[in-house]
């Protein structure tokens, strides 16, 4: 039905309907690759998520496992300090060993990626599900569900992330899969945003012709939720999904840091920061290494974000250029005029000198 309505002919009668998926497509491909920015953004994140898949291969090339200890490369006499410079690094550990236990630091940064990247993912999926499925059954259903839906909503948003996630993970044995329980809890709890913004599209997709005409032709609800404004909501969907997602990389590491995220052996960026803590001055290296990991994730994926979401809401990139535009406008429309008057001077230049010269001469004569 949309497609249909999407359709469109040129002044000289030329049909110009395409696809409208396949044209939106080509027009966001073209303005993210504009962006130089949201592309080297891009190009880490995909770096990022290239090591946290490949980390089984990565660790058979160097040869260690994450959870091995190796107390041989551990000073005892100086209270667990790695033996040799910058932590331990060497041919066999490239990044150094870990204080206390020895255990490789290349190998449990690379599986934390894993878990980190995972987690995100992970709950991120699980509150774009939840949050579309309230927010478009909010915005279709009668006036009482939209309020009870509102309502429950606001309860959501309004409850603190960290405390509700604190308090869930505390009461969960031990023995449950502790990055999946992470990920659920991060996904049950922070979906109230985005199911808010999927109502307040989804309403104003309802008055749109082509919606419109589709319940006159006997569309059932939930078809035209499916087939009319599912596809409409995509925009707004995938711009906060790409938000949320260095948001809660950035929760499962402090819940991990405080000790209720992802217990060991496990490796995640976050525990690792909770370990490093005492050790920053004799290994520095311990600590900086998943806090740089953690700070250059976080920075791509916001920066990505950004653009996807310029490259979705073109308005947003032209109201960054208004200006300059319109001063190119008027540039480009004064450098005739310039060009011409540019002539006329040196024309009167012939006769009387300078054409201003002249012509303010000749109005002093005059």
């Amino acid at each position: 039905m949309s497609d249909v309505l999407v359709a469109s002919q040129a002044p000289g009668g030329t049909d110009l309907s395409v696809p409208s998926g396949a044209s939106g497509a080509r027009q966001f491909w073209r303005r993210l690759r504009a962006q130089r920015a949201a592309l080297a953004a891009a190009a880490v994140v995909a770096l990022l998520v290239l090591v946290a898949l490949a980390a089984p291969l990565l660790t058979a090339i160097e040869g260690q496992d994450p959870t091995m200890y190796h107390p041989d490369l551990i000073d005892s006499a100086r209270g667990g300090v790695p033996v040799g410079s910058f932590g331990g690094m060497s041919g066999d550990h490239w990044l150094g060993v870990e204080p206390q236990t020895g255990r490789d630091l290349f190998a449990r940064l690379v599986y934390g990626a894993r878990v980190s990247l995972g987690v995100a993912l992970a709950a991120t999926v699980v509150q774009i599900v939840i949050g579309v499925v309230v927010g478009v059954a909010a915005a279709l259903g009668t006036r009482w569900v939209d309020q009870l839906l509102s309502r429950f909503t606001d309860i959501i948003v309004a409850l603190p992330l960290m405390i509700m996630s604190l308090a869930l993970l505390a009461i969960v044995p031990s023995g449950f899969p502790r990055p999946v329980l992470v990920a659920g809890v991060i996904g049950l709890i922070a979906w109230g945003n985005i199911a808010k913004i999927v109502r307040a599209q989804t309403l104003t997709l309802k008055g749109l012709d082509y919606v419109s005409a589709a319940r006159l032709s006997g569309w059932g609800t939930w078809r035209i939720a499916r087939r009319e404004l599912l596809p409409g909501l995509a925009a707004p969907v995938i711009t906060y999904a790409a938000i949320l997602i260095p948001s809660n990389i950035s929760v499962e590491a402090a819940l991990s840091f405080l000790g209720v995220g992802v217990k060991p052996p496990t490796p995640s960026w976050g525990q690792m920061l909770t370990a490093a803590d005492v050790w920053y001055q004799a290994a520095p290296q311990y600590l900086l290494l998943p806090a740089g990991a953690l700070f250059v994730t976080v920075l791509a994926l916001t920066v990505l974000g950004d653009g996807v979401r310029t490259a979705l809401d073109p308005r947003a990139a032209s109201r960054l250029r208004v200006g300059t535009g319109r001063r190119r406008e008027a540039k480009a429309a004064q450098s005739p005029a310039v060009a011409e008057g540019a002539g006329g001077v040196g024309g009167s230049g012939e006769l009387g000198g300078s054409g201003v010269i002249g012509g303010s001469g000749r109005g002093g004569s005059s």
